[in-house]
């Protein structure tokens, strides 16, 4: 994939065309300025921390002299400026509006600071720390609709290859190039198949181009940058050496996933239980559901789960037919379907979790029927477990719930995003649109 830098994505000047750059206008200045990352960030110190001082006291009389103030300020400043941060990182990958995630992120930051507040006993005010949140939240809020509205990207087109199976985002619009002569005014980037024969004349354009400062993406790299899918076509291209995920980061991942499934299940026991009596009530049958599943480097592992369905098998359907989960499925029970829209069902997985059998984040992992049938009708499909499988991951949040096989290599490929872009930003997503999807009930069957 290509570099953060070079993606269409960027948050800076350069998403902009050529000639919008040139644009000396007053209207131009702020449209150029708005994508800008220094000046979204000191607009949000004037907005978020500047504001609400002026409003609370007058300009000239704040009393920096209170430590609570001091500390106020200082503490705002730092939780907004790693929110924007953390802000931009998660807004860099695709199918994600920056308009969504303005509350949960600098709420998470916000939040850090204040319980750094406590831990330390150190004196604040709760008006401006609040107001500087509730502010931080509407600048950058703003800012995103704005950029959404002014930003359309223009990419050119090389002919040749498989430039053809290109998606039709709404913020991109594509233009074809004909000949290969000089570049046409206000292209942001240039896309082709960089696998293809072309003639000279295209390979000179390509490199002059490239040379003239104008991004020019291999087609499949783009797709990735526009879709969050992987695709998979050749060994060649992605062996399992190329796919490895970060080493580091896989070990103090499974040290996080452990601490926090522990700590989640001493919190949440009382929740556990409480479910538990009510699925025992509701229907014949235990309460926990036992399936074995292929898990980290291909071992089969018992998966824990609140039953969500009736006990009775059905002798007529085969083992590979009763792992699938069907639309309006009359398996499953009245207080099943609630537990499986807001995903409650998954929550003794912190049990595999703490086993060291499966991770809060990561493909989730299949019935071994259906597994052993993937297998036979996808290619590469065992290289997905060469992470562990996940309570939500980014084909859930993405995708939702999927069985056929052609949905199922969609899903591959989005398992391969991640495994490819296998970082904590993506996983902080994740988190976040996890806790989008349980409020909605996107996916869930």
């Amino acid at each position: 994939m290509p570099d953060r830098a070079d993606t269409i994505n960027t948050g800076t000047d350069a998403a902009l065309p050529e000639v919008e750059r040139r644009d000396r206008t007053l209207a131009g200045f702020l449209r150029r300025s708005i994508f800008r990352n220094r000046v979204q960030l000191l607009g949000g110190v004037l907005f978020a921390i500047l504001l609400p001082l002026v409003f609370r006291f007058n300009l000239f009389d704040v009393p920096l002299t209170q430590s609570s103030l001091t500390n106020t300020i200082i503490g705002a400043a730092i939780a907004l400026t790693l929110g924007f941060f953390f802000y931009r990182r998660l807004t860099d990958y695709p199918g994600t509006e920056g308009i969504s995630y303005a509350v949960p992120v600098f709420a998470l930051t916000y939040a850090g600071i204040l319980v750094l507040f406590v831990f330390l006993r150190l004196d604040y005010s709760r008006y401006l720390f609040g107001a500087s949140y509730l502010m931080a939240v509407i600048w950058f809020t703003a800012l995103s609709i704005a950029m959404v509205r002014l930003r359309t990207y223009r990419i050119g087109i090389v002919p040749g290859g498989s430039v053809a199976s290109l998606p039709d985002p709404g913020s991109v619009r594509w233009e074809r190039l004909s000949e290969p002569r000089a570049l046409p005014h206000g292209l942001n980037a240039v896309v082709a198949d960089l696998r293809t024969d072309f003639s000279p004349e295209w390979e000179r354009f390509i490199a002059e181009t490239a040379i003239a400062g104008t991004p020019v993406f291999h087609v499949k790299q783009l797709q990735e940058t526009l879709t969050g899918r992987v695709e998979i076509e050749h060994l060649s291209e992605n062996t399992l050496g190329a796919l490895n995920p970060n080493d580091l980061y896989l070990k103090i991942k499974q040290a996080i996933d452990w601490l926090g499934a522990l700590i989640a299940l001493l919190v949440t026991l009382p929740l556990l239980a409480a479910i538990a009596a009510v699925i025992r009530l509701e229907s014949k049958g235990p309460a926990l559901f036992r399936q074995a599943r292929m898990g980290y480097r291909g071992n089969v592992f018992t998966v824990y789960k609140f039953r969500t369905m009736t006990t009775e098998r059905d002798s007529t359907r085969s083992a590979r037919e009763q792992a699938m989960t069907q639309d309006a499925d009359q398996r499953i029970t009245r207080f099943g379907r609630f537990l499986r829209r807001t995903r409650l069902d998954e929550l003794p997985q912190m049990i595999n979790i703490l086993r060291g059998e499966m991770s809060w984040i990561g493909p989730r992992p299949e019935a071994v029927p259906l597994s052993e049938w993937y297998e036979q009708e996808l290619p590469f499909y065992r290289y997905r477990h060469i992470v562990r499988p996940g309570i939500s991951g980014w084909a859930q949040v993405m995708q939702g719930h999927v069985a056929a096989p052609d949905q199922v290599l969609e899903k591959l490929h989005y398992d391969f995003y991640y495994i490819k872009n296998f970082s904590p930003w993506l996983d902080l997503l994740i988190v976040l649109k996890t806790i989008r999807t349980m409020l909605t009930g996107f996916g869930a069957r």
